[in-house]
């Protein structure tokens, strides 16, 4: 029989410590340290969600030296897409990039199938998205005060666009009703596009859009900008107020968009794609590419990021409960 030293038995004990803490990390990166990691994006090619995700991908691919990918998984809102990273084995291989409309959908869609909240795990903030409330020139509406005026003495009588029920656009104006106190009639749309060329026509009154949607329209003299939703005036329109002006309770209704992984990804894999991203998030050029669209680069530790999801989805579940919003 033979004998180890206790010199041999401590180096084995270390050695599978190690082998231990290790493991999780080796297998997160599924069959090796090439394999591809597709960033799923539930959302068609061009929009800001995609732009995030392939301007992520080439500098992850680089820092972690193994292959990320973007994969548009359009439809449903962006669950079919979302419901694909759920079901996904949880190494590290497959990733989700999304927006807040992630949660929005858990009171929209309660049979979607998934919980957000317990199904994934968030791994970073990416950016906000601002939103810009605008009114057509033939309403004629000068100000956020006017349309508010407006609003109560004819309930009902200005309407608004949205690109569909339970969208940012839609739940911003929704959030707006329901602190001040107005009545807007909603005219949803399939999609920015027929919404926005009704708004320029003066077939429908007032409408959120993101700032580079809104921008060149603002510009021509086309829409007038009443508001925006951060808390403070933005760079590119600095003389357009803040709806919290209003002082009619929190109507931030900027939009945060970040990476997710499936529920069980080990933490040791989420943290140093936390670590690599916001490295990524602070090179120059992707807060130029993110300023495209109007987004602002954003970073958050894990744990901070699942915080404010986990607070947007009470705070949206409980406007669509009050306003008693469907999906459409």
């Amino acid at each position: 029989m033979a004998f180890s030293s206790p010199m041999a038995t401590r180096r084995c004990l270390v050695l599978g410590a190690l082998a231990t803490v290790a493991t999780p990390l080796v297998r997160a990166q599924g069959s090796g340290a090439d394999t591809p990691v597709r960033l799923v994006v539930p959302f068609t090619p061009g929009t800001g969600i995609d732009l995030i995700a392939r301007q992520i991908a080439v500098p992850l691919s680089e820092r972690l030296k193994r292959p990320f990918f973007v994969d548009n998984k359009a439809g449903a809102s962006g669950i079919i897409g979302t419901q694909e990273v759920v079901r996904a084995p949880a190494d590290g291989t497959t990733m989700l990039v999304s927006v807040n409309t992630l949660v929005m959908n858990m009171a929209l869609y309660p049979k979607q199938g998934f919980n957000p909240l317990t199904d994934l795990q968030p791994v970073a903030q990416t950016s906000w998205g601002q939103l810009l409330l605008v009114a057509s020139e033939a309403s004629k509406i000068q100000s956020l005060k006017e349309l508010v005026d407006r609003a109560r003495a004819k309930p009902g009588a200005l309407n608004y666009g949205s690109p569909g029920a339970g969208t940012p656009h839609h739940l911003a104006m929704e959030l707006l009703k329901n602190r001040a106190k107005l009545s807007l009639t909603h005219i949803s749309y399939r999609g920015t596009a027929p919404a926005v060329t009704d708004l320029l026509g003066g077939q429908i009154d007032a409408m959120f859009l993101p700032i580079h949607v809104a921008l060149q329209h603002v510009k021509a003299g086309k829409l007038k900008a009443l508001a925006i939703s951060s808390d403070t005036p933005h760079p590119l329109l600095p003389e357009v107020p803040s709806l919290n002006s209003l002082k009619v309770g929190d109507l931030n209704v900027d939009m945060w968009y970040g990476v997710f992984a499936p529920a069980g990804t080990p933490k040791a894999y989420v943290d140093r794609l936390n670590i690599e991203l916001r490295e990524v998030l602070a090179a120059p050029a992707v807060a130029k590419a993110f300023e495209t669209q109007g987004m602002t680069p954003a970073h958050s530790t894990p744990e901070a990021f699942k915080k404010l999801v986990t607070a947007d989805a009470k705070r949206w579940s409980d406007l669509i409960k009050a306003q008693g919003i469907t999906a459409e």
